[in-house]
């Protein structure tokens, strides 16, 4: 959608391959993403033992600043991700130390040092993965995603994060299920990546098509003044009809549904269901839906 729409926002038509560079780009953008949330997590964790070091070298520190309590930076999962050397690539690779403020990151830290889930998990004097995994997922949902400072270092730090916040958080979820097995270089399965790949030069290959077959049910609309998020959506759903055969008819009209109340107008969805339903029904009606991939197809 967004390497679609930054298509149709370029003056000059597109040269070979460079649909292909945009969405390369996108999702590299997406993956330096989860690699600094991630990041973000582990430094959290890891603040407990700065803090406990920093209090100590106090003039005269007293018994609670000696004994501050480090658990979290012992955090099996924490260990972990620290020694994936996939993680460790991607640090590097995507520079992230360097876009972490370490104030920020203190600021977190005290915020849930203060709240009773983090007073339960380093009072507990067993470790087990329920709960080491527990403490992360809250540091997430709970210390992040609704924090107005997180979301303005976000909005700051990585311009698509409106649009690629729910992707990160079942990445994260996913991962938290199972950080060992995570490879860092390979954030999505090379299946969803060819996938991405494919719907997009099909709905490029095939705009015209698909705009034959959206035009006639605009009715009183003029298709240049409809929304332009609400046409790309259309045009995919198209596509995923007449050429990709995994995928039910049904999924591609609520997928696009929901993508057009989130990502466009109010009336969007019931205008995007409309339209696709009513595509859908025609190509049934007339044959045309063989799924066949794009590049093989006369239409």
């Amino acid at each position: 959608m967004q390497t679609l729409y930054s298509i149709d926002l370029m003056h000059s038509e597109i040269k070979p391959g460079e649909a292909a560079s945009i969405l390369n780009k996108n999702l590299e953008h997406s993956k330096q993403l989860f690699t600094y949330l991630v990041y973000l997590i582990t430094e959290i964790a890891l603040f407990s033992e700065i803090e406990a070091a920093q209090k100590a070298q106090k003039h005269l520190p007293s018994v609670h600043d000696l004994n501050v309590n480090t658990k979290i930076a012992g955090n099996e999962l924490v260990n972990t991700v620290l020694n994936n050397v996939s993680f460790k690539k991607a640090i590097k690779d995507y520079n992230i130390e360097a876009l972490t403020d370490k104030e920020f990151v203190r600021k977190i830290y005290h915020s849930l040092a203060a709240t009773p889930e983090y007073k339960e998990y380093i009072t507990a004097q067993n470790r087990d993965n329920r709960s080491e995994k527990k403490i992360l997922e809250y540091i997430f949902s709970t210390m992040l995603l609704p924090s107005e400072d997180f979301i303005s270092e976000m909005e700051e730090k990585f311009i698509h994060w409106d649009d690629d916040v729910d992707m990160m958080i079942v990445m994260m979820a996913n991962f938290l299920q199972k950080p060992p097995a995570f490879n860092f270089d390979e954030m999505l399965t090379k299946e969803k990546e060819d996938f991405a790949k494919n719907l997009l030069a099909c709905v490029i290959d095939k705009k015209e098509y698909c705009l034959e077959l959206i035009k006639p049910k605009l009715k009183n609309w003029d298709a240049d003044r409809i929304a332009a998020l609400d046409m790309i959506f259309m045009r995919m759903g198209v596509c995923e009809f007449l050429f990709f055969e995994t995928i039910p008819p049904k999924v591609t009209i609520n997928e696009y549904i929901d993508l057009a109340k989130e990502y466009s107008t109010p009336q969007s969805g019931h205008f995007v269901n409309g339209i696709l339903d009513n595509i859908h029904k025609e190509l049934l009606a007339e044959n045309k839906i063989h799924k066949k991939k794009f590049k093989n197809s006369t239409l």
